[in-house]
C-alpha cells in the first residue's frame, strides 16, 4: 500500500511506516544494541517512561504499570496541559516471549482498539523491530491515521536511542 516519503520525520530516523492492508500498519525500525536490552525497554515501567512519550508532544507521563507476561496488563497515564484528569492507554498482553516477541491490546478505544505485536530480531549486535497494528475496520485505522496517533514512533525511538546507549 502506501509507504511514507522518503523525507518524512519518519525516515530521518530510520523509521518506516506502511500501510500495508485497509486495517493493517507496519511500523519497522533497528536498534545498535542486542535484542534481550531492547525488549527491557518495552516492558520495564522505568525504562518505558525514559522513552515511550515524545517530548515534544507535551505530555507527561506520570503512571506506567506493566505486567509484562502472557495474560498480564499494561496501563500508562498520562498528564495533558488543560486537563484536569489523566488520559489512560491501557490493555493486555495476550503473548510474551522474551526477547522476541510481544501481542497487546489497545482498549482504551473500546471496539475500536487495535492488536499490536512487536517482534525483535538481533543480528550482529543490532535489533530490527516490526511492530503491526491491526485495526478493527478500516475505517478504525483511517481515523488512526487522521488523528496523528501512528505518528510518535520516529521521535519515541530516537528516545529509546538515547535509552539504549545510556544518554538518557
Amino acid at each position: 500500500m502506501d509507504a511514507m516519503q522518503a523525507n518524512s520525520p519518519a525516515a530521518k530516523y530510520g523509521t518506516t511506516t506502511e500501510r500495508t492492508s485497509d486495517r493493517e500498519l507496519t511500523v519497522t525500525r533497528s536498534f545498535n544494541g542486542p535484542a534481550h536490552l531492547v525488549f527491557k525497554a518495552w516492558t520495564t515501567p522505568d525504562l518505558l517512561k525514559r522513552w515511550w512519550v515524545p517530548a515534544s508532544f507535551g505530555i507527561s507521563l506520570v503512571g506506567c504499570e506493566v505486567d509484562a507476561r502472557t495474560g498480564g496488563t499494561y496501563r500508562f497515564l498520562f498528564a495533558v496541559p488543560g486537563q484536569s484528569e489523566p488520559m489512560a492507554f491501557f490493555g493486555k498482553y495476550l503473548e510474551v516471549t522474551p526477547p522476541s516477541r510481544i501481542v497487546w491490546t489497545n482498549e482504551e478505544g473500546g471496539e475500536d482498539g487495535s492488536v499490536t505485536t512487536a517482534t525483535f530480531t538481533e543480528k550482529d549486535g543490532r535489533t530490527h523491530l516490526v511492530i503491526t497494528d491491526v485495526y478493527p475496520s478500516k475505517e478504525a485505522l483511517d481515523a488512526a491515521l487522521e488523528s496523528g496517533s501512528t505518528g510518535a514512533f520516529p521521535e519515541q525511538f530516537e528516545q529509546l536511542d538515547k535509552v539504549l546507549s545510556g544518554e538518557a
